[in-house]
């Protein structure tokens, strides 16, 4: 039987200049809060435990703004992080599914991890629900929105303060309860904070799209060499597509393309290159079905390069010119003072 784990986390981080430590840890956990809920998403269970931090030593003042946890509840209450983890991985039991409201929270929790020397036990990939994004899902809107919006619409009852980890786990799984969750599960996420071996990569398959995400490379221009990358491929029969619009870019972030199935029409493609943690950057490429409209946005982002190429060709051109002109009076002016010297 699947159970699932809410989770959430509170972070501190270095409420001075930046140093050394912000590019290791950036976010210091400071509390741990979760949920463990039945496949019937019943809560079985409740964890929390406040973290004594060991990077910084000063509560980040919009931080103790948010959350009212001070230094001195953590030196008072807070045990260690290795502690802390040990026993909320034993409170969790085995395999279990975890669920987030946002995207950062798994990402945060394994880099302390590793900062501790912690071994991290979970699965490659790592799958998860980043329950935000299958709210959004299930409303049919593009926005991703705050856990106390989603409260609010669902009417659940705020008996809770909100921004302490436990209750904000609490209120994660009450809006999982019913937001009809088991209609969109099939939208799992992954974690990118551990990525795939050199030559291999995640892909995986959802009802009306394909996700594939690369290893890492030392450089954009390589990851984009890479035809596993830029190849597109049907994502209802798998089918190896050829493009109507080839990979374009107007930011050097994302890259979009669009092409056609025999069988199942057009397929927009999108690939988003990212920064891994060691430096090196990644790719996520999605496929997806689509309509008049997103053909017609493709074209019009298409069109939009060009026009701006264009625009930048002709100030570049107009630039140059007007650097000959005045390079060309510049020489006209010299010729002409020394025909005077030699006049005289």
């Amino acid at each position: 039987m699947s159970h699932y784990i809410i989770l959430d986390l509170e972070w501190n981080q270095n409420p001075h200049r930046r140093s050394g430590d912000d590019e290791i840890l950036p976010f210091e956990i400071i509390e741990i809060g979760a949920v463990r809920l039945n496949d019937r998403l019943e809560i079985e269970s409740e964890f929390n435990r406040l973290i004594r931090p060991c990077v910084y030593r000063k509560m980040h003042k919009k931080i103790y703004e948010v959350t009212h946890i001070s230094m001195e509840e953590l030196d008072r209450k807070g045990i260690r992080f290795r502690d802390a983890i040990t026993q909320f991985l034993d409170w969790c039991g085995d395999d279990p599914v975890f669920c987030t409201w946002g995207s950062m929270d798994l990402t945060e929790l394994q880099r302390n991890m590793v900062y501790h020397g912690i071994r991290l036990p979970f699965d490659l990939p790592f799958l998860y629900y980043d329950l935000q994004k299958v709210y959004s899902l299930i409303k049919g809107e593009r926005t991703k929105d705050s856990l106390d919006t989603a409260v609010a619409e669902l009417h659940i009852d705020t008996v809770r303060p909100f921004h302490h980890a436990l209750d904000d786990a609490w209120y994660t799984a009450c809006v999982m309860q019913r937001m009809n969750f088991f209609s969109r599960s099939k939208y799992v996420s992954v974690d990118y904070y551990r990525l795939p071996e050199p030559k291999s990569a995640f892909i995986l398959h959802f009802p009306d799209y394909d996700k594939f995400v690369t290893h890492p490379y030392e450089t954009r221009e390589e990851a984009l060499s890479d035809r596993k990358l830029t190849q597109v491929v049907c994502c209802q029969c798998q089918r190896a597509l050829r493009k109507k619009i080839r990979w374009f870019s107007s930011n050097q972030r994302f890259y979009y393309c669009l092409a056609v199935c025999p069988e199942h029409g057009y397929i927009k493609g999108k690939i988003r290159i990212k920064k891994a943690e060691d430096g090196s950057v990644f790719a996520v490429k999605t496929t997806k079905i689509t309509d008049q409209s997103g053909i017609d946005l493709v074209i019009s982002k298409k069109e939009d390069v060009r026009r701006k190429r264009s625009e930048r060709a002709k100030r570049l051109k107009l630039n140059s010119l007007a650097e000959n002109a005045a390079q060309s009076a510049n020489q006209s002016h010299r010729s002409s003072g020394r025909r005077k010297v030699l006049d005289r």
